[in-house]
């Protein structure tokens, strides 16, 4: 097995006395890009909460690299490494491209960060880099307000990469795409997975099988399968509680 960079073992938190997520292992190696399927209520955003710290679980522990991540809340979780997007994008729509990245880039933080800072060489090679890689660098002068749907989420990625995360959490990110769109997405995503890993939560099997190293099936908020593209589509219990409805 290749080094592990995110271990989940015996995860579980309950809602209400509901178990959205029930006694989960779930490991991911090193510059994999892993994608996690199941039906509405399987837990798979509970799973990427809880990883980034937005859930604290009730049982259980979430391991990057060295850092045992159930004891620490977001801000030092995003500061070891990893990042997440949500199924909104969320970005700053009264300024351009160039700022929403600029801002993202971790030296601008804080009240010292913001006042000392100089827009450096470095800094606008690394905005220009980042545009290229999420097919803005032509509107990089645009208010974010102006750009499509999938130029939001493209955005969102990128200030992300802003950071250089070495974990990528990203919750359904081709959703309210176009067709040219979702395979531009696959392309970024097989892209920068070299280098980093990266976790995607997909109904889109389409674009599932376009990215997938492996594919993780959650049922009930438990491991239902897992494998590669074509073992699952295979598997006849993902068929009768997913891929058959």
């Amino acid at each position: 097995m290749s080094e592990l960079i995110l271990s989940v073992e015996d995860l579980t938190v309950s809602f209400d006395g509901f178990k959205a997520v029930d006694g989960l292992n779930f490991y991911v190696e090193k510059d994999e890009l892993r994608c996690v399927i199941g039906p509405n209520g399987a837990g798979k955003t509970t799973l990427l909460d809880m990883i980034c710290g937005k859930t604290k679980p009730s049982g259980g522990v979430v391991r990057f690299k060295n850092y045992n991540l159930t004891g620490m809340i977001e801000y030092q979780i995003t500061r070891v490494g990893v990042g997440r997007k949500f199924q909104t994008p969320s970005v700053y729509e009264d300024l351009t491209v160039f700022e929403n990245l600029e801002i993202s880039y971790p030296k601008r933080r804080g009240i010292l960060g913001s006042l000392f800072f100089k827009r450096e060489d470095e800094l606008v090679g690394k905005i220009d880099q980042v545009a290229e890689q999420i097919f803005l660098d032509e509107v990089l002068r645009h208010k974010a307000g102006r750009l499509s749907h999938g130029q939001k989420q493209w955005l969102e990625i990128g200030m992300l990469l802003m950071q250089d995360p070495e974990l990528l959490l990203l919750d359904e990110p081709v959703a309210g795409m176009s067709a040219r769109e979702r395979e531009q997405t696959a392309e970024l995503l097989n892209r920068i997975s070299k280098g980093r890993s990266i976790v995607v939560i997909e109904h889109d099997m389409a674009f599932v099988r376009m990215i997938a190293h492996k594919v993780t099936v959650l049922h009930q908020g438990k491991l239902l399968a897992e494998g590669t593209m074509d073992q699952i589509q295979s598997d006849e219990r993902v068929i009768d509680v997913y891929l058959g409805h």
